[in-house]
């Protein structure tokens, strides 16, 4: 795929249907850019909105901001954790004032020299605020060029990180770099999302590599897995003409090598209606007729960090849309399935629903 034609279609969606509402949002103010990264470092968007509206209003400036009680900043803070942040904050507000005569640097260097600042946050700065040519590389970055380049490289280690910086400068739309970043961010923060992406109504679709080859759930990759108490997997087990779907789990995770349905893993407790897993079956595979034969709470597994919870959805297909035809996944008759190792989250389902050859068979 030409990263040229990546970029074209990126910024294509960013001016005909980006609707991301952010209060920083196309702010050219150094300061205010500054302390809307600043907070988000640590916090969702939804969390430090009111904060930015009420720091903005008490401090419009940054040598108000410098000027302030310390006392009176971290109270305005207070709620927000991470307080080094805010410390950090009053450091470089006063470094500013004093050494730069409270007009924010205008170079790369300079600013990624400013105290609490590193590559991310130097980046949109420059980029949104002086037009320089830098790309920003966080999250939703790693994610969006992993799964649309099909990359398993882990985002998390220094070959990673050098991969994926390469890749973030030759895409750069080095015309208008700030709306270059806004776009890539938001795309992964409303279409290209941890959970649940909104694949089939993607600008990138055709160009996907993931897509094609059936590893949008599992990408982007880390090497080291954070524990989590509780991690809840939605299996779809889709039937076709007597076949089912399944897949062999390669990633450095728990089951590696074992096999398992179609997964959609889920931050949260889905709680599945018929609604929203049309709403699933349609956003991430264009399926738009389908009759969920079953929605069946799992069994929870306890494993030595961590429990497993989840669901399992019969979705009989009368048709096999594309992206389930990619060579990642494979499509048995139950015979062959019984055959393979499949972990106990999904065998105590199995072996318990045995007696339901619908389940199977449709």
């Amino acid at each position: 795929m030409e990263n040229k034609q990546f970029t074209q279609l990126l910024m294509h969606w960013h001016q005909n249907e980006n609707n991301r509402q952010m209060p920083w949002k196309g702010e050219k103010d150094a300061y205010k850019v500054w302390l809307s990264e600043v907070m988000l470092q640590q916090t969702r968007v939804e969390q430090g909105w009111g904060y930015f509206e009420r720091f903005i209003k008490q401090y419009p400036g940054i040598q108000q901001l410098a000027a302030a009680k310390d006392e009176d900043v971290f109270k305005l803070w207070e709620g927000l954790g991470y307080y080094n942040r805010c410390k950090n904050l009053l450091a470089t507000a006063r470094k500013i004032t004093n050494e730069y005569k409270g007009a924010f640097p205008q170079d790369y260097e300079s600013i990624l020299a400013l105290k609490g600042v590193g590559g991310y946050t130097a980046a949109a700065i420059s980029s949104f605020c002086f037009g320089l040519p830098y790309p920003v590389i966080d999250g939703n970055v790693f994610r969006v060029l992993a799964r649309v380049f099909n990359i398993n490289t882990p985002t998390d280690t220094s070959e990673g990180k050098k991969k994926f910086t390469e890749l973030a400068e030759k895409l750069l739309y080095r015309q208008d770099p700030g709306a270059y970043n806004q776009a890539i961010m938001d795309f992964g923060a409303t279409v290209c999302k941890p959970a649940l992406p909104l694949c089939a109504t993607c600008q990138l679709q055709n160009i996907c590599d993931s897509r094609k080859a059936g590893t949008v759930n599992i990408l982007p990759v880390k090497e080291k897995i954070l524990t989590r108490k509780t991690r809840w997997f939605s299996y779809f087990i889709f039937t076709h003409n007597n076949t089912t779907l399944v897949h062999k789990r390669t990633t450095k995770d728990i089951w590696q090598n074992l096999f398992e349905y179609y997964l959609a893993e889920t931050p949260d407790n889905p709680k599945w209606t018929m609604q929203s897993i049309h709403q699933l079956l349609y956003d991430q595979l264009g399926i738009t007729i389908a009759a969920p034969l079953q929605i069946l709470s799992a069994e929870p597994q306890q494993l030595t960090h961590q429990q497993i919870k989840g669901w399992f959805i019969h979705v009989p297909l009368t048709e096999v849309p594309a992206p389930l035809k990619a060579v990642e996944f494979k499509w048995l008759k139950q015979s062959e399935v019984a055959q393979l190792p499949f972990p106990r989250f999904i065998n105590q389902y199995t072996h318990k629903n045995a007696r339901q050859p619908e389940l199977f068979n449709c």
